[in-house]
């Protein structure tokens, strides 16, 4: 191999070692990309939605430790938030910020209370008129229960079909990856067929 074709063969190999060490790095401390496998945040985001999350829009974190080294701001009420799921954390989960640090959460046939006033649910969406009694599971009536410092309470905007706080509890403030705020691809699996519609849809 004559010299030129080396000197090309090492720019090539330099500038894809970069590339990886860009990517690895943006996919580390800024953004980073989630599919969405289930119904739990319906209609919000639909299951095929690919989103980018913003991972340093409350503070930069030291990898592995998860350690806040820089903070900017806290989650907010009604954020729409990637964390690492507390009974299994080799998952990541994808919810709402319902209670932030200090707030009383108490549910009633449905009905969200924070802090003793009725929440304004603008995003909640309830698929099932049966109302189960606490004895039965926390779905429809639970708590009160106050959110500990360094924690939030999550739920998915689907209801009556979500997994979240209210049955496995709060979520670290260490364990959150990051916010959602926009959807890139939309796959419709059932039909194979893109959802032109979603594409750059901001999260809100």
């Amino acid at each position: 191999m004559g010299k030129n074709k080396k000197s090309i063969v090492r720019e090539y190999t330099q500038a894809i070692i970069i590339a990886i060490i860009i990517a690895f790095f943006i996919r580390t401390f800024f953004v980073q990309a989630f599919k969405i496998p289930s119904g739990s945040m319906i209609p919000t985001l639909q299951i095929g939605d690919w989103l980018l999350v913003n991972k340093v829009v409350y503070g930069i974190k030291i990898p592995v430790l998860r350690k806040t080294i820089v903070p900017f701001t806290k989650p907010k009420r009604g954020d729409v938030v990637v964390f690492i799921y507390p009974v299994d954390r080799s998952k990541d989960f994808i919810k709402r910020v319902i209670g932030v640090e200090g707030d009383i959460i108490e549910i009633k046939n449905k009905k969200i209370y924070i802090n003793g006033t009725a929440f304004n649910d603008t995003h909640g969406v309830y698929t099932d008129s049966l109302i189960l009694p606490r004895s039965m599971q926390p779905r429809d009536n639970f708590g009160p229960v106050k959110v500990p410092m360094g924690h939030i309470f999550a739920m998915g905007d689907n209801r009556d079909n979500s997994y979240d706080s209210r049955f496995w509890g709060f979520v670290n403030l260490d364990d959150v990856i990051g916010k959602a705020f926009i959807i890139y691809w939309s796959w419709n699996r059932e039909i194979h067929n893109l959802r032109w519609n979603r594409l750059g849809k901001i999260i809100r």
